[in-house]
Protein backbone atom coordinates (compact mmCIF):
# COMPACT_ATOMS: atom_id res chain seq x y z
CA UNK A 1 0.00 0.00 0.00
CA UNK A 2 1.25 3.06 -0.75
CA UNK A 3 2.04 5.55 2.21
CA UNK A 4 0.73 9.04 2.39
CA UNK A 5 2.92 12.02 1.33
CA UNK A 6 1.97 13.16 5.17
CA UNK A 7 3.51 10.22 7.10
CA UNK A 8 6.25 10.39 4.81
CA UNK A 9 7.62 13.91 5.94
CA UNK A 10 6.67 14.86 9.54
CA UNK A 11 8.28 17.28 11.15
CA UNK A 12 7.07 15.38 14.77
CA UNK A 13 9.22 12.92 13.60
CA UNK A 14 12.55 14.58 12.05
CA UNK A 15 13.43 17.93 10.48
CA UNK A 16 15.86 15.86 7.77
CA UNK A 17 15.29 14.37 4.74
CA UNK A 18 16.67 12.75 1.41
CA UNK A 19 15.21 13.15 -2.13
CA UNK A 20 15.69 11.80 -5.20
CA UNK A 21 13.87 13.04 -8.48
CA UNK A 22 14.66 11.20 -11.71
CA UNK A 23 13.87 12.20 -15.53
CA UNK A 24 10.85 10.27 -16.97
CA UNK A 25 11.85 7.64 -19.16
CA UNK A 26 15.33 7.62 -17.64
CA UNK A 27 15.87 10.21 -20.62
CA UNK A 28 18.69 12.84 -19.82
CA UNK A 29 18.64 15.68 -17.44
CA UNK A 30 22.52 16.05 -18.11
CA UNK A 31 25.39 14.98 -19.29
CA UNK A 32 25.78 13.59 -22.75
CA UNK A 33 23.74 11.14 -24.95
CA UNK A 34 25.52 8.78 -26.71
CA UNK A 35 22.79 7.93 -28.96
CA UNK A 36 22.45 11.16 -30.72
CA UNK A 37 25.51 12.58 -29.32
CA UNK A 38 23.79 15.76 -28.53
CA UNK A 39 25.43 17.10 -24.86
CA UNK A 40 22.84 18.28 -22.18
CA UNK A 41 25.93 19.10 -19.66
CA UNK A 42 25.02 22.68 -18.96
CA UNK A 43 21.67 21.84 -17.70
CA UNK A 44 23.33 20.29 -14.57
CA UNK A 45 24.47 23.95 -13.82
CA UNK A 46 20.73 24.85 -13.85
CA UNK A 47 19.68 22.40 -11.65
CA UNK A 48 22.25 23.63 -8.80
CA UNK A 49 21.63 27.03 -9.53
CA UNK A 50 18.26 26.57 -8.87
CA UNK A 51 18.35 24.19 -5.54
CA UNK A 52 20.78 27.00 -4.10
CA UNK A 53 18.40 30.09 -5.36
CA UNK A 54 15.42 28.08 -3.87
CA UNK A 55 17.72 27.83 -0.06
CA UNK A 56 17.62 32.20 -0.26
CA UNK A 57 13.76 31.75 -0.49
CA UNK A 58 12.39 28.66 1.62
CA UNK A 59 13.29 28.08 5.35
CA UNK A 60 14.74 24.77 4.05
CA UNK A 61 18.59 24.18 4.38
CA UNK A 62 20.58 22.28 2.03
CA UNK A 63 23.02 19.66 3.61
CA UNK A 64 24.03 18.12 0.70
CA UNK A 65 23.57 18.02 -3.19
CA UNK A 66 24.42 16.20 -6.35
CA UNK A 67 23.05 16.71 -9.62
CA UNK A 68 23.85 13.43 -12.03
CA UNK A 69 22.81 12.63 -15.47
CA UNK A 70 19.50 11.65 -15.01
CA UNK A 71 18.35 12.50 -11.85
CA UNK A 72 19.38 14.85 -8.55
CA UNK A 73 19.94 13.87 -5.21
CA UNK A 74 18.95 16.39 -2.13
CA UNK A 75 19.79 16.39 1.78
CA UNK A 76 17.72 18.45 3.08
CA UNK A 77 17.07 20.31 6.82
CA UNK A 78 13.60 21.74 6.88
CA UNK A 79 13.57 24.45 9.58
CA UNK A 80 10.23 25.45 11.00
CA UNK A 81 11.46 27.09 13.68
CA UNK A 82 13.05 29.70 11.15
CA UNK A 83 10.27 30.07 9.17
CA UNK A 84 7.91 30.78 12.44
CA UNK A 85 10.20 33.76 13.23
CA UNK A 86 9.65 35.51 10.42
CA UNK A 87 7.64 38.83 10.34
CA UNK A 88 4.96 38.85 8.30
CA UNK A 89 6.59 41.58 5.80
CA UNK A 90 9.64 39.18 5.74
CA UNK A 91 7.38 36.55 4.78
CA UNK A 92 6.03 38.38 1.96
CA UNK A 93 9.57 39.26 0.93
CA UNK A 94 10.55 35.69 0.61
CA UNK A 95 6.76 34.62 -1.08
CA UNK A 96 7.65 37.38 -3.57
CA UNK A 97 11.05 36.76 -4.86
CA UNK A 98 9.32 33.56 -6.64
CA UNK A 99 5.32 34.46 -7.26
CA UNK A 100 3.47 37.53 -8.05
CA UNK A 101 1.59 38.76 -4.99
CA UNK A 102 -2.32 39.29 -5.08
CA UNK A 103 -3.58 43.11 -5.28
CA UNK A 104 -4.83 43.07 -1.67
CA UNK A 105 -1.52 42.25 -0.43
CA UNK A 106 -0.11 44.76 -2.30
CA UNK A 107 -2.65 46.97 -0.30
CA UNK A 108 -1.59 45.27 3.08
CA UNK A 109 1.88 46.31 2.31
CA UNK A 110 0.81 49.73 1.97
CA UNK A 111 -1.67 49.86 4.92
CA UNK A 112 -4.89 50.57 3.75
CA UNK A 113 -6.94 47.80 4.34
CA UNK A 114 -10.06 47.60 6.75
CA UNK A 115 -9.78 45.00 9.46
CA UNK A 116 -11.85 42.49 7.76
CA UNK A 117 -9.50 42.49 4.50
CA UNK A 118 -6.06 42.69 7.02
CA UNK A 119 -7.29 39.62 8.39
CA UNK A 120 -8.03 38.05 5.39
CA UNK A 121 -4.27 39.03 4.83
CA UNK A 122 -2.79 37.50 7.73
CA UNK A 123 -4.09 34.10 6.79
CA UNK A 124 -2.86 34.37 3.35
CA UNK A 125 0.30 35.21 4.88
CA UNK A 126 0.27 32.17 7.36
CA UNK A 127 -0.34 29.59 4.70
CA UNK A 128 2.75 31.09 2.49
CA UNK A 129 4.93 30.93 5.81
CA UNK A 130 3.95 27.04 6.33
CA UNK A 131 4.64 26.90 2.64
CA UNK A 132 7.95 28.22 2.88
CA UNK A 133 9.27 24.71 5.48
CA UNK A 134 7.17 22.69 3.00
CA UNK A 135 9.63 19.79 1.23
CA UNK A 136 6.75 19.46 -1.64
CA UNK A 137 6.85 23.27 -2.23
CA UNK A 138 10.15 23.31 -2.60
CA UNK A 139 10.75 20.16 -4.83
CA UNK A 140 7.75 21.70 -6.76
CA UNK A 141 9.24 25.18 -7.35
CA UNK A 142 12.71 23.03 -8.17
CA UNK A 143 11.03 21.16 -10.75
CA UNK A 144 8.36 22.63 -12.30
CA UNK A 145 11.08 25.17 -13.51
CA UNK A 146 14.04 23.00 -14.68
CA UNK A 147 10.98 21.18 -16.39
CA UNK A 148 10.00 24.14 -18.13
CA UNK A 149 13.59 25.29 -18.83
CA UNK A 150 14.15 21.94 -20.92
CA UNK A 151 11.02 21.18 -22.59
CA UNK A 152 11.46 24.79 -24.34
CA UNK A 153 15.15 23.72 -25.24
CA UNK A 154 13.97 20.51 -26.48
CA UNK A 155 10.86 21.59 -28.24
CA UNK A 156 8.30 19.68 -26.54
CA UNK A 157 5.99 19.07 -23.62
CA UNK A 158 4.65 16.56 -21.27
CA UNK A 159 5.93 15.38 -18.52
CA UNK A 160 10.04 15.48 -17.93
CA UNK A 161 10.33 14.13 -14.47
CA UNK A 162 9.38 10.55 -13.58
CA UNK A 163 6.31 11.30 -10.64
CA UNK A 164 6.74 12.68 -7.88
CA UNK A 165 9.99 12.95 -6.43
CA UNK A 166 11.16 10.18 -3.71
CA UNK A 167 12.20 10.82 -0.21
CA UNK A 168 13.58 9.07 2.82
CA UNK A 169 13.36 10.10 6.53
CA UNK A 170 16.39 10.69 8.31
CA UNK A 171 15.53 9.51 12.11
CA UNK A 172 19.18 10.77 13.87
CA UNK A 173 22.95 11.65 13.31
CA UNK A 174 23.75 8.63 11.62
CA UNK A 175 20.97 8.20 9.51
CA UNK A 176 21.76 11.64 7.92
CA UNK A 177 25.69 11.28 7.78
CA UNK A 178 25.30 8.16 5.86
CA UNK A 179 22.50 10.11 3.50
CA UNK A 180 25.05 13.04 2.87
CA UNK A 181 27.90 10.73 2.76
CA UNK A 182 25.77 8.48 -0.10
CA UNK A 183 24.92 12.02 -2.02
CA UNK A 184 28.44 13.19 -1.90
CA UNK A 185 30.14 10.35 -3.57
CA UNK A 186 28.07 9.62 -6.02
CA UNK A 187 29.15 10.71 -9.03
CA UNK A 188 32.67 8.37 -7.78
CA UNK A 189 30.05 5.34 -7.36
CA UNK A 190 28.83 6.11 -10.54
CA UNK A 191 32.44 6.32 -11.73
CA UNK A 192 31.99 9.77 -13.23
CA UNK A 193 34.55 11.16 -11.32
CA UNK A 194 37.67 9.87 -9.72
CA UNK A 195 37.14 11.46 -6.02
CA UNK A 196 35.20 13.86 -4.79
CA UNK A 197 36.86 17.62 -5.10
CA UNK A 198 36.35 16.75 -8.82
CA UNK A 199 33.13 16.04 -8.51
CA UNK A 200 31.43 19.31 -10.42
CA UNK A 201 27.62 20.18 -9.31
CA UNK A 202 28.44 18.59 -6.13
CA UNK A 203 27.97 19.98 -2.24
CA UNK A 204 31.15 18.58 -1.20
CA UNK A 205 32.55 20.13 -4.24
CA UNK A 206 31.13 23.33 -3.23
CA UNK A 207 31.78 23.21 0.48
CA UNK A 208 36.13 22.19 -1.18
CA UNK A 209 35.87 25.01 -3.42
CA UNK A 210 34.66 27.39 -0.63
CA UNK A 211 37.34 26.44 1.64
CA UNK A 212 39.96 26.87 -0.76
CA UNK A 213 38.81 30.18 -1.30
CA UNK A 214 38.86 30.89 2.86
CA UNK A 215 34.80 31.02 2.95
CA UNK A 216 33.50 28.50 5.54
CA UNK A 217 30.34 27.17 4.46
CA UNK A 218 28.92 28.42 0.62
CA UNK A 219 25.87 30.30 0.21
CA UNK A 220 22.91 28.06 -0.03
CA UNK A 221 24.44 25.56 2.26
CA UNK A 222 23.99 24.46 6.06
CA UNK A 223 26.79 25.15 7.26
CA UNK A 224 28.65 22.44 9.74
CA UNK A 225 28.42 24.04 13.22
CA UNK A 226 30.12 20.34 15.07
CA UNK A 227 28.44 19.04 18.02
CA UNK A 228 25.79 20.87 19.45
CA UNK A 229 25.87 22.80 22.47
CA UNK A 230 23.92 25.87 24.15
CA UNK A 231 25.09 29.18 21.98
CA UNK A 232 25.61 27.79 19.13
CA UNK A 233 23.99 28.43 15.63
CA UNK A 234 21.61 26.10 13.83
CA UNK A 235 23.43 23.63 11.26
CA UNK A 236 24.83 20.08 10.77
CA UNK A 237 26.19 18.21 14.23
CA UNK A 238 29.60 17.35 12.60
CA UNK A 239 33.08 19.20 12.19
CA UNK A 240 33.72 19.68 8.47
CA UNK A 241 36.80 18.40 8.73
CA UNK A 242 35.86 15.11 10.36
CA UNK A 243 32.95 14.71 7.39
CA UNK A 244 35.67 15.23 4.97
CA UNK A 245 38.17 12.86 5.78
CA UNK A 246 34.69 10.26 6.40
CA UNK A 247 33.96 11.06 2.39
CA UNK A 248 37.41 9.92 1.75
CA UNK A 249 37.70 6.95 3.39
CA UNK A 250 34.55 5.85 2.62
CA UNK A 251 34.88 6.60 -1.28
CA UNK A 252 37.96 4.80 -1.38
CA UNK A 253 36.66 1.46 0.51
CA UNK A 254 33.72 1.52 -2.08
CA UNK A 255 35.94 1.96 -5.40
CA UNK A 256 37.56 -1.14 -5.79
CA UNK A 257 39.44 0.18 -9.10
CA UNK A 258 40.63 3.20 -6.86
CA UNK A 259 44.45 2.66 -6.31
CA UNK A 260 46.43 3.79 -2.93
CA UNK A 261 45.62 3.11 0.71
CA UNK A 262 43.88 4.56 3.36
CA UNK A 263 45.18 5.46 6.96
CA UNK A 264 43.86 2.44 9.22
CA UNK A 265 43.07 5.37 11.41
CA UNK A 266 39.02 5.53 11.76
CA UNK A 267 37.89 9.16 11.42
CA UNK A 268 37.04 10.62 14.60
CA UNK A 269 33.03 10.71 13.72
CA UNK A 270 33.01 7.04 13.86
CA UNK A 271 33.85 6.70 17.07
CA UNK A 272 31.20 10.24 18.22
CA UNK A 273 28.61 7.61 16.92
CA UNK A 274 29.58 4.04 17.95
CA UNK A 275 29.45 2.93 14.36
CA UNK A 276 31.32 0.03 13.18
CA UNK A 277 33.05 0.21 9.51
CA UNK A 278 31.44 -2.57 8.51
CA UNK A 279 27.92 -1.64 9.58
CA UNK A 280 28.39 1.76 7.72
CA UNK A 281 30.60 1.22 4.66
CA UNK A 282 26.83 -1.19 3.86
CA UNK A 283 24.51 1.66 5.27
CA UNK A 284 26.26 4.26 2.67
CA UNK A 285 25.63 1.23 -0.52
CA UNK A 286 22.78 0.57 0.66
CA UNK A 287 20.48 3.92 1.09
CA UNK A 288 18.66 3.56 -1.89
CA UNK A 289 17.27 0.49 -1.07
CA UNK A 290 13.71 -0.60 -2.70
CA UNK A 291 11.28 0.70 -0.48
CA UNK A 292 13.31 2.48 2.58
CA UNK A 293 11.63 5.21 3.54
CA UNK A 294 12.91 5.62 7.08
CA UNK A 295 16.15 5.54 8.00
CA UNK A 296 17.35 5.41 11.95
CA UNK A 297 18.01 2.89 14.93
CA UNK A 298 15.68 0.36 15.86
CA UNK A 299 14.32 2.46 18.73
CA UNK A 300 13.72 5.16 16.53
CA UNK A 301 11.84 3.24 13.67
CA UNK A 302 9.76 1.49 16.47
CA UNK A 303 8.75 5.26 17.81
CA UNK A 304 7.80 6.29 13.90
CA UNK A 305 5.60 2.99 13.52
CA UNK A 306 3.90 3.54 16.77
CA UNK A 307 3.28 7.43 15.94
CA UNK A 308 1.79 6.84 12.61
CA UNK A 309 0.05 3.67 13.67
CA UNK A 310 1.43 1.10 11.24
CA UNK A 311 1.63 -2.31 11.32
CA UNK A 312 4.60 -2.64 9.20
CA UNK A 313 7.34 0.07 8.79
CA UNK A 314 9.67 -0.18 5.66
CA UNK A 315 12.84 0.97 7.36
CA UNK A 316 17.15 0.65 7.27
CA UNK A 317 18.24 -0.10 10.61
CA UNK A 318 21.02 1.56 11.87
Amino acid sequence: MTTPRSQKVSLDITPYYHCVSRCVRHSFLCGEDEVSGKSYEHRRQWVENRILELSQVYCIDICAYAVMHNHYHLVVHLNREKAEQLTNIEVIERWEAEHLLPPIIQRYLRKTLTPAETRRCDTMIECWRQRLYSLSWLMKELNVEIARQANKEDDCTGHFWEGRFKSQALLDEKALLAAMTYVDLNPVRAKVNPTPETSEHTSVKKRLDSLTNHQPTPVGLFPFIGYEHQDKPAGIPFRLMDYLDWVDYVGRQIREDKRGAIDARQPTILSRLSLSQTEYLKLCTHLERKRCLWIGPPEQLQMVKTSLNRQRLYGMVL
